[in-house]
């Protein structure tokens, strides 16, 4: 998979070359690059935003830079990426959404700043290629890029290869085997810890009825904290 980052704050992607993530870009499984989109402005101050139409506080990021870059990183006649913006204003982004965007051959992400970016860029956008704007959650910060960095991971932890033991997937929060719901408590080594015991079905060796207590717990768990996850898989 290809994923470009464009941003005014590159550094914000550094951690993308730990871990797994990092993992994959080394093993070739994921091509990362990350532009400053200030490359793409043409005065001396390196102007990406100015005042928004129609008054309010805040800055706009222009349309120029982004129309720029996009047409630098995507050829008039060739493969075109999903074009994901973060935004607050967003679809909410969800493992379902983390699992078609795995699906894709190329990602490239606008990491918007200050009051957000003009809305000409992303209708222009949608001429050329598929955009999904996506919201992490009912709360704003300052840009895009830390959005993005969970994106990417989300992302990038489904691509085959990537994760040792891909069947963990499926039995993690929000995977096929729970329903879409959270993942059950686990626990490991030792049975006892600080006054506090391991359920004793996990220590049985009865396979059936660990499964059954898994599921159990991961719809109590579910039920107490996110019940909307029970109605949305319903």
């Amino acid at each position: 998979m290809r994923i470009d980052l464009v941003s005014i704050f590159c550094d914000y992607f550094a951690p993308l070359q730990l871990s797994l993530v990092g993992k994959a870009i080394s093993s070739g499984l994921v091509d990362l690059g990350v532009h400053d989109l200030r490359d793409w402005t043409h005065d001396r101050h390196r102007t990406v935003d100015d005042t928004p139409y129609g008054g309010g506080a805040g800055m706009v990021m222009k349309p120029e830079p982004w129309g720029e870059v996009f047409d630098a990183l995507v050829p008039a006649d060739g493969p075109t990426p999903v074009l994901v913006i973060p935004t607050p204003a967003g679809e909410p982004f969800r493992q379902s959404i983390a699992a078609e965007l795995a699906e894709a051959d190329w990602l490239l992400f606008a990491c918007g700043r200050y009051e957000g970016i003009d809305a000409r860029v992303s209708e222009h956008a949608r001429t050329k290629m598929q955009v999904r704007e996506l919201s992490l959650g009912d709360y704003v910060l300052n840009g895009g890029e830390v959005a993005a960095l969970a994106i990417v991971e989300a992302v990038v932890r489904l691509i085959p290869g990537v994760l040792g033991n891909p069947e963990s997937l499926a039995e993690e929060s929000h995977g096929s085997q729970l329903n879409g719901e959270l993942e059950y408590p686990v626990f490991t080594k030792p049975s006892t810890w600080r006054g506090l015991e391991v359920p004793p079905v996990l220590l049985s060796g009865n396979h059936g009825e660990v499964d059954r207590w898994r599921l159990e717990q991961a719809r109590r768990i579910t039920a107490e904290r996110r019940p909307d996850l029970l109605q949305f898989g319903e």
